[in-house]
């Protein structure tokens, strides 16, 4: 998953950045504002962190920009603590959720985890098609009840495959969420990744649960489970 962070704190905007990727995400930074225009309008975000006090242009306009923009990817807001006024602003500028300062990382986790879940349709944090369970807080894959380890850019592209499990997924949408903007890119990954996931996933090749559409991307074919456990 892809995730924007823009906040104008050095410190605290480092911090997001690598606690982020240690959980699996591909981070774009934006110190103020503006810059966080360029990248929420520019790059193809899953999830965006956005401070409310923010230079050069306010997080609340920048919502509103975004939001008048067509952008729907869920914003997650850090505000000032126990400013209610705050939390309703951002909400009703189009935020999905907020998170007051000062946080635990494993709220905003927490918080980034459940967006991404209810975009994709989903209600819990284990995705189960057919056989198939994803754990996303745990970040582990069971196929059958027996466990199947995954490398770190195994997990992103099946993590972003299931929660869009049943659409088209370009090459293109999936290596955009294995680097930021700055990593030189290999048109090749994907293609060796999804053929290592087809494996792993069926080694009988009696699933089949990772199509590909020739000139489109790949699909996750099997059918999701959304009954609440």
């Amino acid at each position: 998953m892809r995730v924007l962070v823009v906040e104008d704190e050095a410190a605290l905007r480092d911090a997001l950045r690598t606690r982020l990727i240690d959980s699996g995400f591909t981070v774009d930074l934006a110190a103020d504002g503006e810059e966080g225009l360029f990248a929420g309008s520019e790059y193809p975000l899953d999830v965006a962190i956005v401070d409310l006090g923010l230079p050069k242009l306010p997080g609340l306009e920048l919502i509103r920009r975004l939001r008048a923009a067509g952008k729907t990817y869920p914003i997650l807001v850090l505000t000032a603590r126990d400013n209610w006024q705050d939390k309703v602003q951002g909400l009703q500028a189009g935020a999905d959720d907020y998170v007051a300062k000062p946080f635990h990382f494993e709220e905003v986790l927490a918080r980034l985890q459940a967006l991404l879940r209810r975009a994709g349709g989903w209600a819990s944090a284990e995705l189960r098609c057919g056989p198939v369970l994803l754990d996303t807080r745990a970040q582990t894959l069971h196929v059958d009840g027996v466990p199947v380890e995954l490398t770190t850019f195994e997990y992103r592209i099946l993590e972003h495959l299931i929660l869009r499990a049943g659409e088209v997924v370009s090459k293109t949408e999936l290596t955009e969420r294995l680097y930021d903007q700055d990593y030189e890119r290999d048109s090749n990954v994907i293609e060796v990744l999804v053929g290592r996931l087809r494996r792993k996933l069926d080694p009988q090749e009696r699933l089949r649960p990772i199509e590909t559409l020739r000139g489109r991307g790949y699909r996750f074919a099997l059918a999701r489970d959304t009954t609440t456990p």
